[in-house]
């Protein structure tokens, strides 16, 4: 459903969440090498993330990025915006027509009623779900990191 590039920047956004201490950003190098995403990739995906206001970046010897606010502020919605768009809780399962216009023209693709309220559900556990309840509950960091 999301994309890789989605499925990094929620994992970045963890990882910061994770590892924020006071002011202190954390260097891509260490963000990459922690979370096995190659850093060029890395690279443009927490700097669209900085451009949307939700990380600060800073260049230089002490720079690097961190959470511009509160993990607890920050939802899963917010990033898959940011990153894929809300296309993911329109468009048609299986790729046919969008089920957007499903009931304009009376012909929705053959899992449209199953699927739509999966995707109800899905869109509200995005939007309820913040990155702050996720760290709460990483238990072990070493283990995260090896997703």
């Amino acid at each position: 459903m999301l994309s890789n590039t989605c499925k990094y920047a929620v994992r970045s956004v963890i990882y910061l969440a994770l590892n924020q201490e006071d002011g202190k950003k954390i260097g891509i190098k260490q963000i990459s090498k922690d979370l096995d995403i190659p850093t060029p990739f890395l690279g443009k995906i927490l700097q669209t993330l900085a451009k949307q206001k939700m990380l600060l970046s800073n260049k230089g010897p002490h720079g690097g990025f961190a959470l511009a606010k509160d993990a607890h502020e920050i939802t899963l919605l917010d990033i898959v915006k940011i990153i894929d768009g809300t296309d993911t809780f329109d468009n048609c399962l299986i790729g046919m027509k969008s089920c957007k216009t499903a009931h304009e023209n009376k012909r929705p693709c053959p899992v449209h009623d199953q699927f739509k309220d999966v995707r109800k559900q899905m869109y509200q556990l995005f939007k309820e779900e913040t990155i702050g309840n996720i760290a709460d509950r990483v238990e072990n960091k070493e283990d995260y990191y090896l997703l």
